[in-house]
């Protein structure tokens, strides 16, 4: 078993405290945005070795079959197949998707051929993989994910035009465009292509439309985009036709506007569903499904890979059309994961990937031990408390905010309660652990 040491990534989005706060470690002092936890090599964590501190993604490559095991390795090649992060959003991220494995492998070579910088602000595949991957809600978390169906879409941009009106101002013909398109009589992903073109390719009269309807929502609810009160009146949301998600959906389009002023990701955002987790939900993001994570603390876990075609929410480079041959337009439900917890103690989140499955065990003081779920490789995190790790090779102890790679022959792992000095036996400890995919 090897100790870790995680990079912390501090994009402008990222809360300030929530990691810190949750692994019982010091502030930075800026913004912590996301916590990896493995070996890709843009950012691998470091393992500690008896011979010092090693990059895992070198100590992987260095000893595959026994840091992967003999199936992971056929399977996936010499790299450890799945990514973790903790990510902490005081801000929306920008609004994105990853491609399928066939499309990142055929672009990422393209772009390797024609010479495009790995660092090039307009460079779209760093790496030949595909992204699917999770989001495992630690708090109250927010997020948009995928297209919701057309006659919902069309009344919430029903519910903007009726702001707008009410504000005394004209409608827009590219809103009244937008509505129009929703409602028209053909199949559902090409409405919904046509009505995202239509605001990812406005430029001057997406961005006016932005404002607008940000300033006439914001006063709908009786306030400016700064967040002071205005006298005036509410906006109806008893309206035929709007979702039960309709306020929020509404609310999301002002703060948006706030955030990113102008960006057709605003809007952008009421073709999407409107998605609140409680701690312990979680969803999953395939290949095509168009995203963004609006605010909370969640784990994510995907394949290792950091493709990231944007499409709003975000001043970095949009390839708008890479963003339109990648994404999926098919309304569709919130893809849940499964969850489910075995006769062992193991609570499961299995979305349908081969890269990884999650899984959380928690065990008080005198608990007997439980096994953790192991498929070649582990990551291991501990979120409170202490356990120990013991295999037929090694143990460790792990403490809260602590992380450690199991390579594939130290199997099986079990979780051991572990008391410490200070901290009450009756608070159980919890850890949540990554393998791949049985």
């Amino acid at each position: 078993m090897f100790a870790l040491t995680n990079v912390t990534r501090n994009y402008p989005w990222g809360s300030a405290t929530a990691i810190a706060e949750l692994l019982g470690t010091e502030p930075s002092g800026g913004p912590e945005a996301e916590l990896w936890m493995g070996a890709h090599p843009d950012s691998p964590s470091v393992a500690a070795t008896p011979d010092g501190p090693v990059p895992l993604d070198q100590l992987i490559a260095e000893h595959p079959l026994a840091a992967l095991g003999a199936d992971v390795h056929a399977a996936f090649g010499a790299k450890l197949p799945f990514l973790a992060k903790l990510l902490a959003a005081d801000q929306a991220l920008s609004l994105q998707v990853h491609p399928t494995l066939e499309r990142a492998r055929e672009r990422f070579a393209a772009e390797e051929a024609a010479g495009v910088p790995h660092d090039a602000a307009h460079r779209s595949y760093k790496d030949p993989n595909h992204k699917p991957e999770m989001i495992l809600a630690l708090t109250p978390f927010q997020a948009l994910c995928g297209f919701r169906p057309c006659a919902e879409a069309a009344s919430l941009f029903r519910a903007v035009a009726a702001a707008i009106t009410a504000m005394g101002a004209q409608v827009p013909e590219l809103l009244s465009q937008v509505e129009m398109t929703l409602n028209s009589r053909m199949i559902a992903p090409t409405l919904v292509r046509r009505a995202f073109e239509a605001l990812v390719n406005g430029g001057a009269e997406t961005r006016t439309l932005v404002e607008l309807a940000a300033e006439a929502l914001a006063a709908s609810f009786g306030r400016d985009l700064a967040g002071r009160d205005l006298a005036g009146g509410v906006l109806n949301l008893a309206a035929d036709g709007l979702p039960d998600n309709a306020e929020a959906s509404l609310r999301t389009v002002v703060e948006l506007a706030r955030q990113y002023p102008g960006d057709a990701g605003v809007l952008v955002s009421l073709l999407l569903n409107r998605v609140s987790l409680m701690p312990g939900e979680a969803i999953y993001l395939p290949a095509g499904n168009i995203h963004a994570y609006l605010s909370g603390l969640g784990l994510e876990v995907m394949a290792s890979s950091d493709n990231v075609l944007r499409g709003g929410l975000t001043g970095k480079h949009v390839d708008v059309p890479e963003l339109l041959a990648t994404v999926d337009f098919n309304p569709g439900a919130v893809p849940v994961v499964p969850t489910r917890t075995t006769d062992l103690g193991q609570h499961l989140w299995e979305p349908p990937f081969s890269e990884f499955v999650l899984q959380r065990v928690e065990i008080s003081a005198g608990s007997d031990p439980v096994p953790l779920l192991q498929n070649g490789p582990l990551l291991v995190l501990a979120l409170s408390g202490s356990v120990l790790l013991d295999s037929p090779r090694s143990d460790m102890v792990l403490s809260r905010g602590g992380s450690v790679f199991v390579p594939a022959v130290e199997n099986p792992v079990m979780v051991h309660p572990h008391v410490v000095a200070g901290v009450p036996s009756d608070t159980p400890a919890v850890v949540f652990a990554i393998t791949v995919a049985g």
